[in-house]
C-alpha cells in the first residue's frame, strides 16, 4: 500500500476536536512542518497530548488548543515555553498535567487497548488532587493502592522520522526515539513526515532495520518533507535552531503570534524554509553538545 501524501492532504485528517498526539520531546524532533500545516488549516478545539515544546506554544497561541495533556513544555535552554506559560497563566486552556512515565503509560494503555494502566507514581501528589481524570484504585490482591493511569486514546499522531518508505516503515537514526513508537501505536491515524522518502530495499540493510521502532501497520501516511523537523533538531541530520527559537520567544513579548507568522509561517512549507535560509542552512545547524 503506497501511503504517500502530501501535508496538506494528511493534516486535512483532523477534524475539529480531535485529540491529537505530537512526537518529540521539547525542541528535539518535533514534526514542526505538520503542526504549521494545522496552524494554516482551520482545525480547531484540539486536545493535544504532547511532550511539549513550541509545538504546543505555537498551538495555543493561535487558539486552536482545547485541553493540553503534557508533562512538561519546554525550548530546553528557555525553560518554559513563552506561549504555553501565557495560555497557562491565562486559563485559556484546560490542562491534565501528569509525570512523563504517567504519560508513557497512558499511550501504552491506548495501544493495548485496556483503560488504565496501575502505577504508584503520582500517590501522595498534587498530581492526583488536580487531575480529576485520575483515580486512585484498591489492588484485589493485597492492601496497596494504586493510581490508575487512564489510556490516552489518540485521533491523531504526528511523528517526525529520518526516513520513511511509501509503506509506512519508519526509522529513527537519532540517539533517542522517545516515545514516538507508542504515540504511533496509540493513534487511529498516524501521520508521519520524515526528511528522506527511500525505497523499502533500503531496509534490508540489517543495520538501517534496527532503527525501525514501530510497524508499518501503525503509519496510515508517509509525507516527504525535508527540513521538517525545523526549529527543532532531527539528530543526526541538523541540530535545534537556538536563534530562531529566541527570535520566537521574543515575540511573546512584544509584537505576539500574528508577528511571528506574518514573518514565518508563509503560505506553505516551501516558502517557511525560503524564510528561515532555505533547506542548505537548516542542515547546516550544528548539533547540540550537552
Amino acid at each position: 500500500m503506497d501511503k504517500r501524501m502530501t501535508a496538506t492532504e494528511a493534516v486535512a485528517r483532523i477534524e475539529d476536536g480531535m485529540t491529537v498526539g505530537i512526537g518529540g520531546w521539547g525542541p528535539r524532533r518535533k514534526p514542526m512542518a505538520l503542526v504549521r500545516e494545522i496552524l494554516r488549516s482551520g482545525a480547531k478545539d484540539l486536545t493535544v497530548v504532547s511532550y511539549g515544546g513550541a509545538d504546543v506554544g505555537m498551538l495555543c497561541a493561535a487558539g486552536r488548543v482545547k485541553k493540553l495533556v503534557f508533562a512538561f513544555v519546554s525550548l530546553d535552554f528557555i525553560p518554559l515555553e513563552p506561549y504555553f506559560r501565557q495560555a497557562r497563566q491565562s486559563g485559556s486552556i484546560d490542562v491534565m498535567e501528569i509525570d512523563e512515565g504517567m504519560m508513557r503509560l497512558g499511550l501504552r494503555a491506548a495501544s493495548r487497548g485496556v483503560h488504565f494502566i496501575p502505577t504508584e507514581v503520582g500517590l501522595g501528589t498534587d498530581i492526583i488532587t488536580r487531575s480529576p481524570e485520575l483515580k486512585v484504585i484498591d489492588s484485589p490482591y493485597d492492601d496497596k493502592e494504586w493510581v490508575a493511569m487512564p489510556a490516552l486514546n489518540l485521533d491523531v499522531a504526528l511523528i517526525h522520522a529520518d526516513r520513511a518508505d511509501a509503506r509506512g516503515v519508519c526509522q529513527i537514526a537519532g540517539p533517542d526515539h522517545y516515545m514516538d513508537d507508542w504515540f504511533a501505536r496509540a493513534a487511529t491515524t498516524t501521520i508521519v513526515s520524515c526528511d528522506e522518502l527511500v525505497d523499502t530495499a533500503y531496509f534490508n540493510d540489517p543495520e538501517q532495520a534496527r532503527k525501525v521502532f514501530w510497524e508499518r501497520a501503525a503509519t496510515q501516511a508517509v509525507v516527504e518533507i525535508p527540513g521538517g523537523a525545523h526549529p527543532s533538531s532531527c539528530s543526526p541530520l541538523y541540530g535545534f535552531d537556538v536563534p530562531h527559537y529566541k527570535a520566537y520567544a521574543a515575540t511573546a513579548k512584544e509584537g505576539g503570534i500574528d508577528a511571528y507568522f506574518e514573518q514565518f509561517l508563509g503560505e506553505d512549507e516551501q516558502d517557511y524554509q525560503q524564510r528561515v535560509g532555505g533547506l542548505d542552512a537548516i542542515r547546516a545547524i550544528e548539533l547540540p553538545v550537552y
